[in-house]
């Protein structure tokens, strides 16, 4: 029989639940949440109660946004003839610190996994092509992870890509990240490596 309040217990059930939260970490969050004053606890409740109120999927490029069309597609200094794939709206956001891609994006949102019953049909192929053909898309970079799921999706995409005649299809290069050292790094990287080196 657990010593903790209910109420407490109600809690870590609830912080167990959301990704990389294991027992210790959910119960130190909720015992966290009793040392938070009145108004906090409300503001944080008022939060995960709008969430999904006042968020939607972009029409444009399938991102989780506040507005549709979202910041990037509504902008007009975007370069609209380049479309970055990405699986999910966090891969978006990792790609726009670095400040230096100023075309727009397109949001899978996931990968193609049959294991995980996850198809082309699961996902925003659809959407894509028609962008495509729509907006006069003249590259396709494909931004998936180097995971298996990632790499079939985006061979997936490049199958499909291909069929538009002039369209550049480019895939992000993966490899050895700066300052790591060659002996840490495992064997996949290695070859990735390799196969996406450039002329200095």
């Amino acid at each position: 029989m657990s010593q903790l309040p209910e109420p407490i217990e109600r809690l870590i059930t609830q912080f167990e639940r959301l990704p990389g939260i294991g027992p210790k970490s959910a119960q130190r969050l909720a015992f966290f949440v009793t040392t938070m004053t009145q108004e906090h606890v409300q503001e944080f409740a008022q939060a995960l109660l709008t969430i999904h109120q006042e968020l939607m999927i972009c029409e444009s490029c399938c991102a989780i946004s506040d507005r549709s069309p979202c910041n990037v597609c509504g902008d007009p200094l975007r370069d609209q003839r380049m479309i970055c794939v990405v699986q999910d709206t966090r891969d978006m956001i990792a790609i726009e610190r670095m400040k230096s891609y100023d075309g727009l994006y397109h949001v899978l949102g996931g990968a193609i996994s049959p294991m995980d019953g996850i198809g082309p049909d699961q996902l925003h192929f659809r959407e894509l092509l028609q962008r495509i053909v729509d907006e006069k898309v003249e590259e396709v970079i494909l931004a998936t992870n180097s995971s298996v799921e990632g790499e079939a999706t985006a061979l997936y995409i490049a199958r499909l890509a291909n069929s538009f005649g002039q369209l550049k299809v480019t895939r992000i290069a993966h490899g050895i990240p700066v300052g790591g050292d060659l002996e840490f790094a495992d064997e996949m990287t290695l070859k990735r490596a390799m196969e996406y080196r450039r002329p200095m």
